[in-house]
């Protein structure tokens, strides 16, 4: 697949992992049924890419948060599906902990 994009990448991996068909996850983001198995594989291989709203509701169906589909790094894609398991307290402290690691200045 030469030029996919990372969308169509990470949109077909996370559904493999939830183990639904095409049609399943179309379904279940309220696209049309008549249409929702051509659509996602449309958007899987990258002949066409869904707007936000509807980016949003896959990854709800999906369990992961819209922008790990957008994310090119794979180890910012890991670390968005981390935090989406994570409690909002847990979150917060992850939170805090990265900042604290943030380059000063002079470390640049």
């Amino acid at each position: 697949m030469l030029d996919v994009p990372v969308f169509s990448l990470r949109l077909k991996a996370a559904r493999l992992r939830r183990g639904l068909t095409q049609m399943q996850l179309g379904v279940l983001a309220q696209i049309d049924e008549y249409s929702a198995s051509a659509r996602v594989n449309q958007y899987e291989r990258g002949k066409h890419l869904p707007d936000f709203n509807t980016a949003e509701r896959l990854a709800d169906v999906l369990g992961v948060p819209a922008p790990y589909f957008y994310a090119r790094d794979d180890r910012l894609a890991a670390l968005l599906l981390t935090w989406n398991r994570l409690t909002p307290s847990a979150q917060g402290e992850l939170l805090a902990t990265a900042e604290s690691w943030q380059a000063t200045p002079e470390d640049r």
